[in-house]
C-alpha cells in the first residue's frame, strides 16, 4: 500500500487511539496492513495514513490494530542527548516523565568579522571552546544516561549534529552510541530543561503520514 504524502504531522502517544477513531469515522471502515517500522491504514472512501513506528520492530504476528497502537504508544525507558555549542542537556525519561537529567552551559565565543590573524585567532579560540562544551557533554551523558545503560530502549538526540557526532565519538560512550536511534535529530533551539521536557513529549508522539484525501483529519 503506497499513496502520494500531502500531510505530515505528529500524534501524541496518549491521543493516537483517539485520532484512529476519528479517522475511521470520517473515511469509513479500515483495512490495515501491518509493517515493522509503520502501520497503513486505508479507509472505506479511500483516504490512505501511515502511522510511522519509531521504536522497535512491530512484532510479526501483531494482527489487530488494537495491539499495534498499544506497541507504538507503549511507555519505555529511553535516553537523551541534546547538544549546542553553547549547552548540553541529558536525561532519562520513563513513559511522560524525565526522571533523571542534566543541564550545562558553555561559553562559545560568537564568530567576528575581523579579519587577518585576529580572525584566524578567534576561529582557534572558539573551535578549542568548542571542543571542551562537547567534552563537557560527553562527560554529562556518561555520568547521567550510561548508568542507565541496561534498561534502555532507544537513544534520542537532538540539536547540532556535528556537535551530537563528535560528543558520541567519547570512547566511554561507545555503547550508548550503539541504542537504536530511530527517530529523526530534534530541532532544539537551545538546551534548555524545558526543552528537555518537551523532547520527551517529542519522542513518544507518533509521526503521521496523510495522502490528500485523508489530509482534512484533525491532527489530534
Amino acid at each position: 500500500m503506497s499513496f502520494k504524502v500531502a500531510h505530515r504531522t505528529s500524534v501524541p502517544a496518549d491521543r493516537l487511539p483517539g485520532w484512529v477513531e476519528r479517522f475511521t469515522t470520517r473515511h469509513g471502515q479500515l483495512v490495515v496492513q501491518y509493517l515493522p517500522d509503520a502501520l497503513l491504514l486505508r479507509a472505506a472512501d479511500g483516504a490512505l495514513a501511515r502511522l510511522i513506528n519509531l521504536w522497535e520492530p512491530l512484532p510479526a504476528d501483531v494482527a489487530d490494530l488494537a495491539t499495534a497502537i498499544q506497541h507504538l504508544t507503549a511507555p519505555r525507558t529511553f535516553g537523551l542527548l541534546l547538544v549546542r555549542k553553547g549547552a548540553d542537556a541529558v536525561g532519562i525519561a520513563e513513559g511522560d516523565q524525565l526522571v533523571a537529567h542534566r543541564i550545562s552551559r558553555h561559553y562559545v565565543q560568537a564568530r567576528t568579522k575581523a579579519g587577518g590573524w585576529s580572525q584566524q585567532r578567534y576561529a582557534r579560540r572558539r573551535q578549542n571552546q568548542a571542543r571542551s562544551a562537547y567534552r563537557q557533554a560527553a562527560e554529562d551523558a556518561f555520568e547521567v544516561v550510561v548508568p542507565h545503560l541496561p534498561g534502555l530502549a532507544a537513544l534520542v538526540t537532538g540539536g547540532d549534529r556535528q556537535g551530537l557526532a563528535e560528543v558520541l565519538t567519547d570512547p566511554r560512550l561507545e555503547a550508548l552510541a550503539r541504542l537504536p536511534r530511530r527517530h529523526p535529530v530534534l530541532p532544539v533551539p537551545d538546551a534548555r530543561l524545558a526543552v528537555l521536557a518537551d523532547a520527551v513529549r517529542q519522542a513518544r508522539s507518533v509521526p503521521v503520514e496523510l495522502d490528500a484525501r485523508g489530509a482534512g483529519q484533525p491532527p489530534e
